[in-house]
């Protein structure tokens, strides 16, 4: 039986036999466009996909995975564990200072592996992208308003105009080169040089103590290679706890690495046989290698931002409110081109975060507690508070501690210079910081990282019955160092 169709004089919004209204054309192009394809793009561009969007990413020839996968996180993470293995370097206090797994160590050695993991990587974050249907736009992305953005490939003529009704800016950051050094990626080298290196040089000056210079500083002096910091201020890390910064430093003296504090570079002089750094105070450091890490620069310069009502810092970065919107309320901004704290970690949430935002989606935000992780050798990580920020906050605390060489762990893997610190409230008995510093710091934070989240207190560590030898029986040590402490304090109240 066919439908009848109504009589030419029937009302057209009939309740019967209406005919359906024509679907509005599509606004866009999409939905969500992204720009790089770092952490915060991807992780941006996969929630909107999860939320059955419509959604691509732009993303340069060969930076799939963008900074991060390429040259900065996963390659100096990966170059970090090649060294640490081929060094012996944590087995030396169990078989001597002279242990080594490879006695010549050059630098195929160290980026055979790095190179393996880029590449699958890269494939993991392809998969990805294609398995959530997110379109991938090979080339260069400029602004050409506020919505529109042209993808320039790297053929002549080859560029496309793609609309979006939300768009998201995730390119990241790349080494800010001072304009008074010469930098010839061979001598003098930032750290994206490193990684091209033809040899590991004997000697090397580290400009910049920040958390990417004092990595590459642990790792070259864990290879032997006798490093000098130079940095202008008068500490390093000041951001992470002062008596975690003091082991470290005594550590990487240990290592040879000679600091330079309250110094500048005033210029550096190359020749054949190696460079010549002058500083400011006049003294000059002889070194084969130079690296400077002095900052980053936002990968802004070619956007041309301005074409879609934004502004950017000296630094290349762009400002964003709570939720990451620009200045412009249907543009986002996530990663390292927004600033502090530019981490991979904290990269990756405000991506789903601002894609959320963007579609009127509920979003809870846990950013008080998002650890922080340094990859130096030993390794630093820490979440919530330091001993310095809540003595100016006025807020009472206790310290509990636990020493790896107190541990059956920590004799087995040999390190008997870690520790973990935690910062207890004595009224409520609240996590207010945890701070770790040693074999699996960045790991082990995480534990004080989930307590602290949900509310929880030091004594479900006190009562907690954890795995025997292991590493995370530090906080049960810690706990009890702190609780002891409160409560031999009350007594005297």
């Amino acid at each position: 039986m066919h439908p009848v169709d109504p009589p030419a004089d029937a009302p057209h919004d009939a309740a019967v036999g209406a005919r359906a209204p024509r679907p509005e054309p599509l606004r866009h192009d999409y939905d969500l466009l992204v720009i790089g394809s770092g952490p915060g793009g991807q992780k941006a561009a996969i929630a909107a996909a999860k939320l059955g969007r419509r959604v691509a990413v732009v993303e340069r020839r060969g930076m799939i995975g963008g900074v991060c996968t390429q040259t900065g996180t996963i390659p100096s993470k990966t170059l970090r564990e090649a060294v640490l293995y081929l060094t012996g370097y944590a087995m030396r206090g169990l078989y001597g200072e002279s242990y080594r797994v490879k006695q010549d160590i050059t630098v195929q050695d160290l980026l055979a592996r790095t190179h393996f993991v880029i590449g699958r990587e890269e494939e993991v974050v392809r998969a990805q992208l294609q398995r959530n249907r997110v379109d991938l736009l090979t080339g260069t992305a400029r602004f050409v308003d506020e919505h529109t953005v042209q993808v320039v490939g790297e053929r002549r003529g080859e560029h496309q105009a793609v609309s979006a009704e939300h768009i998201v800016i995730a390119t990241g950051t790349r080494p800010a080169r001072p304009p008074q050094v010469e930098f010839d990626d061979r001598r003098v080298v930032d750290s994206d040089g490193i990684l091209a290196m033809e040899q590991i040089p004997s000697s090397m000056v580290v400009v910049g103590a920040g958390v990417i210079g004092i990595e590459y500083a642990s790792m070259f002096a864990a290879l032997g290679t006798r490093v000098t910091v130079v940095e202008r201020r008068p500490q390093m890390l000041d951001f992470c706890d002062a008596e975690v910064v003091e082991s470290l430093k005594f550590h990487l003296r240990d290592l040879a690495v000679t600091f330079r504090f309250g110094e500048e570079v005033a210029g550096v002089s190359v020749s054949e046989r190696g460079t010549v750094t002058t500083l400011v105070s006049g003294k000059k450091i002889p070194a084969e290698t130079v690296m400077y890490s002095a900052g980053r620069q936002g990968v802004t310069d070619e956007l041309d931002v301005e074409r879609a009502g934004l502004e950017t810092d000296a630094r290349g970065r762009l400002k964003v409110d709570d939720h990451y919107r620009t200045a412009v309320a249907h543009i986002f901004a996530v990663g390292d081109v927004i600033g502090f704290p530019a981490l991979a970690a904290t990269s990756m949430e405000q991506g789903r975060q601002a894609a959320y935002h963007a579609f009127g989606e509920p979003v809870h935000s846990m950013a008080e507690v998002s650890p922080f992780g340094i990859y130096t050798i030993p390794e630093v990580s820490y979440c919530g508070a330091t001993e310095a920020e809540l003595t100016e906050q006025a807020v009472p605390y206790e310290v509990g501690i636990s020493r790896y060489r107190e541990l059956a762990r920590g004799q087995i893997v040999g390190d008997d210079y870690g520790m973990l610190k935690l910062l207890v409230s004595p009224g409520t008995h609240a996590l207010l910081g945890v701070h770790v510093f040693g074999t699996s710091a960045t790991e082990l934070v995480h534990i004080g990282q989930a307590i602290m989240g949900c509310g929880g207190t030091v004594d479900y560590l006190v009562d907690a019955v954890l795995n025997y030898p292991t590493l995370s029986e530090a906080y049960k040590v810690a706990a009890l160092d702190a609780t002891n402490k409160i409560r031999a304090l009350q007594r005297f109240a």
